[in-house]
């Protein structure tokens, strides 16, 4: 039995998945009685309700990252002094600069992250990525970000449509006009903000890599896949694992650059007569990060061993030719649990659930 608490984000499951899920399935395989804590910004966030590898053993609201850092830390801060939070995990993009801000005051408390430097997660934004692989000589896509829609339209010309319409933090959609193309801005930046990006619209094979990375931008274990299966939003629902000498050295030469620290997700994509193409870095773990740790490449183990100083297991080279398919299944709960969450910002799992007394 662990006395650690692990909060974890990110935690919907459905055909736009998040990380959270994963992350919890792949401690759990080793960790099997660790205590973890859901933090959700939407109470109907399934992963909420299982009951199985990936359970949570108690929820709580956070303010949305829009909130700022500071309504964040104030919401931690309470949770911490209820849970005794030793190590916590993002999963999202769009919430990883507030728990940047605020780490200085979480590793006061006790509370460990492992999160990249603000120079590096400036440097892999969207609308700076362009610029950071001309500084490289890393191929990559035509891109470039506006804050209004009338250039956004002009750097559309000059690439020539269909162009992808995509926001800073999540988003992309495929537009042939400069008529689609303010009817997207204007759905992107009511949701998102600004900047909006407009970049050239390759087709081809996807390859994605996940990885963790220390301090000093050194990978300290990756899996490299090709998508098999996507969803309309571009999220891999199968993949098979790889072994491309290209893809490998240029995901190392990134990270080394940046000087990474924490979970990363790159993604590239090979255009028929094209080099691979780096599309984006996520600053976080995909939603299919349990696939690797199935194959004995558990990097979210390895993530909470490093922040708790403990001798780190062996993660596997993930063999050419493996492969996963996600599966879905329905999750059963009780509306007192959405009832008691929405209310009170919290619930802790068992003790209102039907469901559980049945069992």
């Amino acid at each position: 039995m662990t006395d650690v608490t692990v909060a974890i984000t990110g935690l919907h499951r459905g055909d736009n998945p998040q990380a959270g899920a994963s992350v919890i399935r792949s401690l759990r395989r080793v960790l099997p009685d660790i205590r973890v804590v859901g933090l959700s910004y939407d109470p109907l966030e399934s992963a909420l309700y299982s009951r199985g590898i990936d359970r949570v053993d108690a929820t709580y609201l956070l303010p949305f990252p829009m909130k700022g850092p500071e309504m964040l830390l104030d919401r931690l801060t309470y949770i911490h002094r209820k849970e005794k939070l030793r190590i916590v995990i993002p999963c999202l993009d769009s919430e990883i600069l507030n728990f940047m801000m605020i780490s200085p005051e979480l590793k006061d408390m006790g509370v460990a992250a492992m999160l990249p430097s603000p120079s590096a997660f400036e440097w892999r934004a969207k609308e700076n990525l362009a610029g950071f692989c001309r500084l490289h000589s890393i191929s990559t896509p035509r891109t470039y970000a506006a804050q209004d829609v009338a250039t956004l339209a002009r750097y559309a010309e000059e690439i020539g449509y269909p162009v992808y319409v995509k926001g800073k933090y999540y988003e992309a959609w495929l537009v042939y006009s400069a008529i689609e193309l303010a009817e997207r801005f204007d759905e992107i930046a009511r949701v998102w903000g600004t900047p909006i990006l407009v970049q050239e619209a390759l087709f081809g094979d996807e390859f994605d890599v996940v990885g963790l990375a220390d301090a000093s931008g050194g990978m300290v274990g990756h899996c490299a896949i090709r998508k098999l299966l996507r969803t309309k939003n571009g999220k891999g629902f199968g993949g098979i694992v790889v072994n491309d000498p290209e893809i490998d050295r240029t995901a190392r030469r990134i990270i080394k650059a940046l000087r990474w620290t924490g979970p990363f997700e790159i993604e590239f994509l090979k255009a028929p007569n094209r080099p691979h193409m780096l599309f984006e870095i996520n600053p976080r773990f995909p939603a299919w990060i349990d696939f690797p740790s199935q194959i004995g490449c558990n990097l979210p183990l390895r993530l909470y061993e490093t922040l708790l100083g403990k001798k780190p297991s062996k993660l596997e080279v993930c063999d050419a030719g493996q492969m996963f398919i996600r599966h879905s299944v329905d999750l059963v709960g009780d509306i007192s649990e959405l009832a008691k969450l929405s209310s009170d910002g919290e619930y802790v799992a068992g003790s209102l659930s039907k469901v559980e007394a049945r069992a």
